[in-house]
């Protein structure tokens, strides 16, 4: 009887060990068939989305940020920072931004701009890892995708508002016979930007400009991009000026550097195309790096607090094909 005692409550003891275990660090024993290295984990799919609504912490890694998308090839490292020639550019890679090596858990990124960074890796799920940046307290969670399978067009569209802020301005191309005047018909360019967080345009009514740099901002104000129930490839554009009334459009993208703003309250029609597109990371002079830009996709979710460096593990972390 006691010797049953000892087996019961041996076995309930290994149980609430099990338990206690964190969710997201994996644990596998050594002789485990399915064991691989961080390097056969990271090379097991082509693509990482950065989930960055998932991230936690209050610290910045710029370069991860600004991807929506990362993919470890035999040491080097590509992004996906743009939404203009998403899924094309580089075979849908994207562009080569660096280079990494592994070790363990250990994930050393040398990047082209930001230089090195050092990141603990975390496997949360068979397609879904942590990378967690000890240096500022903040880790970022990936999702695994072959190319085949990732939906570049769902990416993009989710992201309308983001792709509007890749062109230095937006020129009117067309201005439908058809509909009321407004006095949108005046406004000839529109900018698109991204500040702390904010959402901001701005719109002239300068003619034939042949420098965009030289554009002289009549208006000013917060847009917005939102769902259309039932609406097919489009969205609710809303541009709230600073001392006017609002102007309401549906917004459909014709292509990577054009789209069309239709008016639903006067009927009226729009088109603008992109002019200059900017590459975010940086740019390319002479094979160097010229300056980086510190665009970053911007968190539509609140960042919480990050508990990693208190459940860092003590122990050897396996990574599993599972």
């Amino acid at each position: 009887m006691m010797k049953s005692l000892k087996l019961y409550f041996l076995s309930f003891f290994s149980l609430l060990l099990f338990w206690s275990c964190e969710r997201d660090e994996l644990h596998v024993p050594e002789n485990n068939n399915n064991n691989i290295s961080l390097e056969q984990l990271l090379r097991t799919y082509e693509l990482w989305y950065v989930d960055l609504n998932s991230t936690s912490g209050n610290g910045q890694t710029a370069f991860v940020e600004m991807a929506f998308t990362l993919s470890f090839l035999n040491g080097n490292l590509y992004a996906n920072n743009n939404l203009v020639g998403f899924g094309e550019q580089g075979n849908g890679y994207g562009i080569s931004v660096g280079e990494y090596e592994t070790g363990g858990i250990i994930l050393d990124i040398y990047h082209d701009v930001d230089g090195h960074q050092r990141f603990e890796v975390y496997q949360e799920s068979v397609s879904s890892i942590e990378l967690y940046n000890p240096s500022n307290n903040t880790s970022y969670f990936l999702d695994g995708y072959q190319r085949n399978e990732f939906d570049y067009d769902e990416v993009f569209f989710e992201n309308v508002d983001y792709f509007l802020q890749e062109y230095k301005t937006w020129e009117k191309t067309l201005t439908s016979s058809e509909g009321n005047e407004t006095n949108f018909d005046s406004e000839n360019y529109l900018y698109f930007f991204n500040d702390n967080n904010n959402n901001l345009f701005k719109s002239s009514e300068d003619e034939n400009v042949g420098n965009v740099d030289n554009i002289y901002w009549d208006y000013s104000g917060d847009y917005a991009v939102e769902p259309i129930s039932g609406g097919v490839n489009t969205k609710k554009l809303t541009l709230d000026y600073d001392f006017y009334d609002d102007d309401h459009f549906e917004l459909s993208v014709i292509n990577d550097e054009l789209i069309r703003l239709y008016h639903s309250y006067s009927g009226k029609t729009y088109e603008f195309r992109g002019v200059n597109n900017i590459v975010f990371m940086r740019t390319q002079e002479n094979g160097k790096a010229g300056e980086s830009s510190m665009k970053v996709r911007p968190q539509k979710t609140k960042r919480k607090e990050n508990l990693r460096a208190k459940m860092r593990s003590k122990t050897t972390t396996y990574f599993s094909k599972l």
